[in-house]
């Protein structure tokens, strides 16, 4: 007995006390799933934050539900953490801000933005009445275009005195699509339409659109905004 609870009082204890200060919300982009985040999850766990990686069905509701419904479900996941960050990929971004345009989150903390369309894409203009477009993208999907009927248009500065970062990317790898966007963009958005009237910081890295939440510098970059409220190192 005396031997078992000296070998238990030498094993080191998980570092439990950050996870629960601090929780962060993943939220993945249109008819994409949680394991597109996955990667980012991971290297946020292993910085002992509290993950949730929340998948939703993107495809098959309108932004308003899907910010309604989804959005208290990943947020009653964190326990009682006091702290609430999101990192969020593309359209993830618009269904966050469509709820905090109604709604506040208490303990709202700091949110990463990858690639989000704040401002709507061309793309999705363009596109919308292809055949087959709302099919493959569901009722979000057309609601992501630039004009005043759309979505990012109705939507104003996120609330709070909570600090938000941006990434925009500046590679594409689908050259069709970038043929409706206005230079630089990532293949699904712009980098100017990635701007929020508010916010604490932007910066573009040289990464397409699908994959930002992959990229090693966007993670790291991730990591230092959520830990210090800036992307810089402080020797940058």
């Amino acid at each position: 007995m005396l031997r078992t609870i000296l070998i238990l009082l030498i094993l080191p204890f998980p570092n439990t006390a950050y996870s629960a200060q601090e929780c962060v919300v993943l939220l993945h982009g249109l008819a994409r799933t949680e394991n597109s985040m996955e990667k980012l999850a991971k290297s946020l766990s292993k910085e002992n934050y509290h993950v949730i990686n929340y998948g939703y069905p993107s495809t098959e509701y309108d932004i308003e539900t899907l910010a309604k419904t989804h959005i208290p479900l990943a947020i009653e996941k964190c326990d009682s953490a006091k702290k609430i960050n999101f990192v969020t990929h593309s359209m993830g971004a618009i269904i966050l801000r469509q709820y905090l345009k109604h709604n506040e989150i208490e303990k709202l903390h700091r949110v990463v933005m990858l690639g989000p369309p704040n401002k709507g894409s061309q793309v999705v203009d363009n596109l919308r009445n292809m055949p087959g477009f709302k099919l493959i993208n569901g009722p979000a999907g057309i609601q992501l275009g630039t004009t005043e009927n759309d979505i990012p248009s109705s939507l104003g500065p996120v609330k709070g005195e909570v600090e938000v970062g941006i990434i925009a990317g500046t590679k594409t790898i689908n050259l069709m699509l970038s043929l409706f966007l206005p230079n630089p963009d990532d293949g699904k958005v712009s980098v100017e339409n990635t701007n929020l009237e508010v916010m604490k910081e932007h910066i573009s890295i040289k990464v397409s659109h699908t994959f930002l939440m992959k990229n090693k510098l966007v993670i790291s970059k991730v990591l230092l905004f959520l830990s210090n409220g800036t992307f810089s190192t402080g020797s940058e």
